[in-house]
């Protein structure tokens, strides 16, 4: 596992940077800076990188985190209940499509231009992706498998434990892999209103500075962020989840 994350890293290094040089010799234009001064401007500013990149950071995990506590048992409460989940699946259906940034505005009244608006608004577009993730998982639960569970009088404690958790662990993960994309773009808006520290004030910042080199080192470290989160997010999975790994 490690060799297979190792050699992905490497190869998608690779891969960007050649695109990136492709992209900058091809334009020619000075918005789009070399990739060698860039990361040059990144090691020079790392520590002002970190300290931006570990505020965004800090507001995805929360919000996944309250995410996670409200969209899990929601979702298997829908997916064990056939009438609670008739009657919120209309609602759900058609507040998920709808673009939830455009809530930002009526979260900054409610709450006031800190994080607490950003964090809401994170929580406001990932936690339907979780519920229904969660849901969906456990209506591909088998139903002999509840019938075993009854055979021994299991109680319903112990079929959320034994049975229904584990089922839906992977689709958890599944949730959280798509909401981290969210959860940064989103960030990148939210952060641009009244923010002193995250990576989407930083590259605004620059890009109103035209500071191309600073604002391509946001957008790597964004990247970076990212990436972070899926290599953390896969060896837990791995660890958690070794029925569901060959």
């Amino acid at each position: 596992m490690k060799r297979i994350i190792r050699n992905q890293l490497i190869i998608g290094f690779i891969s960007v940077s050649l695109f990136w040089y492709i992209v900058y010799f091809l334009l020619q234009s000075h918005t789009i800076p070399s990739p060698f001064l860039t990361v040059i401007y990144m090691w020079n500013e790392k520590y002002m990188l970190l300290l931006h990149a570990g505020a965004s950071l800090l507001r995805i995990i929360i919000a996944l985190f309250i995410s996670l506590l409200i969209g899990v048992p929601l979702g298997i409460i829908l997916g064990k209940n056939k009438r609670i989940n008739t009657l919120l699946s209309p609602f759900l259906y058609y507040i998920y499509p709808i673009p939830k940034v455009a809530f930002l505005p009526i979260f900054m009244i409610l709450y006031g231009l800190g994080n607490q608006s950003k964090i809401t608004l994170i929580i406001w577009i990932i936690v339907f992706q979780i519920i229904l993730s969660v849901r969906d998982g456990v209506l591909q639960i088998p139903s002999s498998y509840y019938k075993v569970m009854q055979g021994f009088r299991a109680p319903i404690y112990q079929q959320l434990i034994y049975l229904i958790f584990p089922s839906v662990l992977p689709a958890i993960f599944t949730g959280i892999r798509i909401s981290i994309g969210i959860s940064l773009a989103t960030l990148f808006f939210a952060e641009n209103y009244a923010t002193t520290y995250g990576i989407g004030y930083y590259i605004i910042s620059a890009w109103t500075k035209m500071n191309y080199e600073e604002m391509f080192a946001g957008i790597v470290t964004l990247g970076c962020i990212g990436l972070l989160l899926f290599i953390l997010l896969d060896k837990l999975e791995l660890k958690v989840t070794p029925w569901n790994h060959k």
